[in-house]
């Protein structure tokens, strides 16, 4: 899945549009994040800034916020 695919999918995960997720993930400390592994779609919140959080599924460092995968940070 490419960034947008990833951004769509925890937006539906989180029960919001992509435009509101990352008004919320701005203004605080944590955001929403997710797998980039194609076909996991473990999230969890992270730091804004996280490129590389650890997926508790794949066992692999391939976690990143909804601010990165948007090309925010």
């Amino acid at each position: 899945m490419n960034d947008q695919e990833l951004l769509n999918e925890l937006a539906a995960i989180e029960g919001m549009e992509v435009m509101e997720m990352l008004e919320e993930a701005t203004f605080d400390s944590v955001a929403p994040g997710i797998c980039t592994n194609n076909g996991c779609d473990y999230t969890i919140s992270v730091e804004p800034d996280c490129s590389d959080g650890w997926c508790e599924i794949c066992q692999t460092n391939t976690v990143k916020s909804c601010l990165m995968l948007a090309g925010i940070i």
